[in-house]
């Protein structure tokens, strides 16, 4: 057993149990001198970045990504014991433990390998002692294949016309990421390869959400991606049946091996729905739903977009930051410094929330992503072994892109709770509009950029009464417009927003929410929380069902849900109170 691994299982099998002891992070000497260093007090924001020699020391960088991360409200001294902190935790190693295939989702038995999706095919990643790099390479060769005989026109429609318009019907950790990628690349040289192309992501499953995909779409020239490893999410499968229809409606049944492809584990459950088998993209159980974007689940529907050379620039970024997380020294790592600055706001600041501002609108999809990629990972509340955590994990994530947060939640920021924020911004333009010359004193992205390097600085320093004095504010005004500041953030500059930076920022956010669930002791691979509500919405539906066909009485639910279901039935006369 590696010495520096914090947490160490020791297993005891029999024929009927296992038992499992662990000690807790916040056990650890690293954990309390955090405690104590938190609890003597850390100076304002204001002095601390007027040092100098701390704020050239609180940055790092990678390639072509800048991370500051001097306006977090922490010292040097801060920094050293969190990177104890992550020694003692034993968090690189654990890195290293995933990466050799190594079942570290412990309460599914599974191996997390999300990494091995984005490989070289030099590279070696194993689960239970087989190959995956071959694997993982064929279907990208598979999808390279295809996806280009949609794009050229080889393969056609039921009616001879070519596929132009993509539906991807998936949902959560289906769609999110792939949704994220769609956006980040839909302006710049990446969108020159979608001209004449659409795409639409279908995962709600409100039926307005049907007609919103299908408005502006044909079955002729319609190509639908179902994607469910099981082929039995509900919801998912709901919407696949109902695309179904539209499609067969007006080309009959045989275009359903034409018009609809599968991205799947199931090929029997594939088979059954239509789908030549032979069409179905796999990816494995050791791919986590948020961290699928790097399999068929994001790469097929996007190819069929963006081309195959486009998805594969992503992976390549992608890999990238695999490669620095697991080489890179603690105090240039940036996921794993990422990651420490979160542990220490949530777990020694005790801020429950966090923030993404992205300044870019091609980035709009990319908070509620990581919303589900960190907490559905780190909203925890028990260790691995089933004790009850003594401490909070996990982030309410949230975010807006560019100014249009400003004008939203900022206010809170500034003067109401704090909230950490991370602001992330591009040097360069995916669309850039300079009228200067026409009599505007910035570029459209230097008056975007201009807010965003303000934000950080505004939030650190604020504005006390003195300054308000000194402006001649009158005195019954000044509480109002006073700032506290000391409102942390990290700033991340990139180069411009290409595939290759979005599937960097992508494994950034996915690594710092390892980093945090591995400090916490917690699984982040495993997501049992999602299913309780399923099992309760499988009994509704079986209610209404009989209450629809057969008039059956609403039974068996608390009195609260029964008068609801009666009122959304009509099976009560009353006046509506709705």
């Amino acid at each position: 057993t590696d010495a520096i691994t914090f947490y160490v299982f020791r297993r005891t099998l029999t024929s009927s149990s296992s038992t499992f002891t662990m000690s807790l992070i916040n056990s650890s000497k690293a954990w309390k001198a955090l405690e104590a260093h938190v609890a003597s007090g850390i100076p304002h924001l204001k002095e601390l970045m007027e040092d100098k020699k701390r704020v050239d020391q609180m940055n790092a960088s990678f390639e072509s990504i800048y991370l500051d991360y001097s306006r977090q409200c922490a010292t040097e001294k801060t920094m050293e014991l969190l990177f104890d902190l992550a020694m003692e935790a034993g968090v690189l190693d654990k890195f290293k433990e995933m990466a050799q295939g190594k079942k570290i989702n412990t309460t599914e038995g599974r191996a997390v390998l999300h990494m091995a999706l984005r490989s070289d095919p030099s590279d070696k990643f194993t689960c239970d002692g087989k190959d995956v790099v071959g694997p993982v390479h064929d279907v990208l060769k598979k999808i390279k294949a295809f996806s280009e005989k949609v794009r050229s026109g080889e393969w056609k429609g039921a009616t001879g016309k070519k596929l132009t318009d993509v539906v991807a019907i998936g949902i959560g950790g289906s769609y999110l990421g792939a949704e994220y990628v769609a956006e980040a690349l839909s302006t710049g040289p990446a969108a020159k390869k979608a001209e004449g192309r659409k795409i639409e992501f279908l995962a709600n499953v409100d039926p307005v959400a049907v007609e919103r995909a299908l408005r502006h779409y044909d079955p002729e020239t319609t190509l639908a991606v179902v994607i469910s490893k099981t082929f039995t999410t509900a919801e998912t499968m709901l919407n696949a049946r109902t695309v179904r229809k539209w499609i067969v409606d007006k080309l009959g049944e045989k275009a359903v091996a034409l018009h609809m492809i599968a991205c799947s584990a199931s090929p029997d459950k594939v088979k059954d729905f239509g789908i030549n088998p032979d069409n179905m993209f796999t990816f494995w159980n050791w791919v986590g739903g948020r961290y699928s974007v790097s399999s068929a689940v994001g790469i097929m529907p996007l190819s069929l977009h963006y081309g195959f050379e486009t998805m594969a620039e992503f992976l390549k970024g992608a890999r990238s930051v695999d490669q620095h997380l697991l080489t890179a020294p603690p105090r240039k790592n940036l996921p794993l410094i990422m990651g420490l600055l979160g542990v220490w706001n949530a777990s020694f600041c005790k801020h429950a929330t966090r923030a993404i501002a992205c300044y870019a609108q091609g980035m709009l999809k990319f908070a509620p992503h990581i919303q589900q990629v960190d907490m559905e990972s780190n909203g925890k509340g028990v260790a691995m072994n089933g004790e009850k955590l003594p401490y909070e994990t996990g982030e309410i994530n949230f975010g807006e892109p560019g100014t249009n947060g400003q004008h939203s939640f900022y206010q809170l920021f500034h003067q109401g709770r704090v909230v950490p924020v991370d602001f992330i911004g591009f040097v360069k333009s995916n669309y850039p509009i300079d009228n200067t010359s026409s009599g505007e004193e910035v570029s459209n992205h230097d008056e975007l950029m201009s807010n965003f390097f303000a934000q950080p600085d505004a939030l650190a320093y604020g504005k006390g009464p003195e300054e308000l004095k000194a402006e001649g504010v009158p005195e019954e005004l000044i509480p109002h417009k006073s700032f506290p500041g000391n409102r942390p953030t990290n700033v991340m500059l990139v180069d411009a927003c290409t595939p290759y930076t979005v599937g960097q920022i992508l494994a950034l956010y996915e690594h710092r929410t390892g980093v945090q669930g591995f400090i916490w002791g917690i699984n982040s691979f495993d997501q049992f929380g999602v299913e309780l509500g399923k099992v309760l919405g499988k009994k509704v539906r079986k209610q209404l069902a009989a209450t629809r066909k057969d008039s059956a009485k609403i039974t068996g639910f608390n009195a609260s849900t029964t008068r609801m279901l009666e009122m959304f039935t009509g099976s009560t006369k009353q006046e509506s109170k709705l």
